[in-house]
């Protein structure tokens, strides 16, 4: 027992030194989501839309098909992504003037609000004063707290409309290209088919699972297969009411071909 008594006194002080907390919270959010909604709806849309023309028997429509697609797609969706993200400046924007004129015209009650807020956490209106007294003297801060602990809003990034516009939009680009790329080297449009089914099947399991490991850990495998079912239900829709209208794809066919 001595020698061990002796041999933690040599120990250097540092080793004592408490392990640190190291907080792992998931970051970049947004741009994950974004690029989730892009190559979802760019694998999904684009592989049932190839898969639908397919049973036309022409390689060269899926192609044009799906590069139309592909391309007006892309745009739409970047479009789509920048406009919501505008929106959600501006919505910001207006609420934090709206609270900006309560907290100058309606100080008490917005002090009133605060002790609403923290009452639920176990706090009376003695221990919260302090606090209310801090934020009056700077009304900046007074109203980030109203915007964030009332109304649940911070302030966007002023650049997240372009980088939402472009995450989105080239995700769904490059995943549009996965399913439409058979058709570009095979001439046999069935045959094609089938290879896009494997590749875009093989890829929606892939991004499934690793979309789920980044925000539902535990759920991966499910996810992985839900996201499997959602493109094979898209496929096929697309696919048997193409097929349903022999008459029609042939006409169309033949007029493209």
């Amino acid at each position: 027992m001595s020698s061990f008594i002796n041999r933690l006194r040599r120990r250097p002080s540092h080793e004592y030194a408490p392990i640190q907390h190291m907080e792992e919270h998931f970051q970049s959010a947004e741009i994950i989501r974004d690029t989730i909604i892009g190559l979802s709806d760019g694998l999904t849309v684009p592989f049932a839309l190839a898969a639908g023309l397919s049973s036309l028997g022409n390689s060269k429509i899926v192609v044009y098909g799906g590069a139309a697609e592909i391309v007006s797609g892309s745009i739409s969706m970047a479009l789509g992504g920048y406009l919501a993200a505008r929106s959600e400046m501006e919505h910001y924007k207006t609420e934090r003037h709206r609270e900006e004129r309560e907290v100058e015209e309606c100080p008490q009650d917005e002090e009133d609000e605060i002790v609403e807020i923290l009452e639920p956490y176990g706090l009376d209106r003695d221990t919260i004063q302090p606090l209310i007294d801090k934020l009056k003297s700077n009304p900046e801060q007074f109203v980030d707290f109203m915007m964030k602990f009332e109304l649940g809003l911070e302030m966007p990034d002023p650049r997240r409309s372009w980088i939402s516009a472009l995450t989105i939009g080239s995700s769904y680009f490059i995943g549009g290209l996965i399913p439409l790329t058979p058709y570009v080297f095979m001439d046999d449009a069935k045959l094609a088919l089938w290879v896009s089914v494997a590749v875009t099947f093989l890829t929606l399991l892939i991004f499934g699972y690793v979309k789920s490991r980044l925000v539902n850990p535990k759920g991966a495998v499910w996810g992985a297969i839900q996201t499997l079912l959602i493109g094979a239900l898209a496929a096929g829709a697309s696919y048997g009411i193409v097929y349903l209208l022999p008459d029609e794809s042939g006409q169309v066919a033949q007029f493209l071909s």
